[in-house]
């Protein structure tokens, strides 16, 4: 038995995977580089799915040095997907409008709202709906995806105050010391925020790799939303890529 038959297929097997995540883990790095500006959730996700494409095609490559063939195989999986897609289309647009309303939408739970022709105070904001308690006590669930292609009135007093922006922070960030670093770095900007309200942390989730958290800050006036704004991004995403703490700059 010719044992070269197979030991060889094997070896460049795993040096495809190896390779693969070699090539993922730089794929990883230049994408948080040429996102570097980007919101930090929209940075994360961007970062997993080219990482994820990276071993898709690592794999199929390893699996087609064991002498399998990979037509079928990829043909059957395009053809699952397109079902999928088809099948999950309305709850994917939901679950990804729920992702960008997160980001960009400027109402949080407790706030009263208009949208479609429908008011009341927001409840609860889960994967699919938006959940709002009208004043005659009636649930009325909004598709997410509504929320993205239509107007969206917030109508509780001084909302336009509100800043609110996601982080996702890895494992190896110490979660105290980029709180208080941050808070600093922000404390230089206090002409633009709310003395009344001091900028808050909350933690969304927290797992093994991650943690999501949410940064609260009040702006002073109107015009200083999209000032403040592109200054905590920018704070973010220098702290988050690097890993440490935010530098400190003169207020502008």
């Amino acid at each position: 038995m010719d044992l070269s038959s197979w030991v060889w297929p094997l070896i460049f097997f795993a040096v495809i995977l190896g390779f693969t995540a070699l090539v993922a883990w730089l794929a990883g790095l230049l994408i948080r580089s040429v996102m570097a500006q980007s919101s930090p959730q929209v940075r994360t996700a961007a970062q997993r799915l080219g990482v994820i494409v990276v071993w898709a095609v690592g794999i199929v490559l390893a699996v087609q040095e064991l002498g399998v063939s990979v037509a079928v195989l990829l043909l059957v999986i395009g053809l699952l997907g397109i079902a999928a897609i088809l099948a999950l289309r309305l709850p994917l647009e939901n679950f990804g409008a729920k992702f960008f309303s997160d980001v960009y939408t400027p109402f949080k739970l407790g706030d009263t709202v208009r949208v479609s022709g429908h008011s009341g105070k927001v409840i609860e904001i889960n994967a699919m709906t938006t959940v709002l308690l009208s004043e005659s006590d009636e649930l009325i669930a909004i598709p997410n995806s509504r929320l993205l292609g239509e107007p969206v009135e917030n109508l509780t007093p001084q909302a336009w105050k509100q800043l609110i922006v996601p982080i996702t922070l890895s494992s190896s960030i110490d979660l105290p010391t980029f709180e208080s670093n941050l808070l600093k770095s922000l404390a230089k900007f206090r002409l633009r925020l709310d003395p009344r309200f001091p900028p808050i942390f909350t933690t969304k989730t927290r797992s093994a790799q991650s943690t999501d958290l949410a940064l609260t800050v009040m702006v002073r006036r109107p015009e200083d939303r999209e000032p403040m704004l592109a200054e905590v991004n920018r704070l973010l995403s220098e702290a988050v890529g690097k890993g440490g703490p935010p530098p400190e700059r003169p207020p502008g």
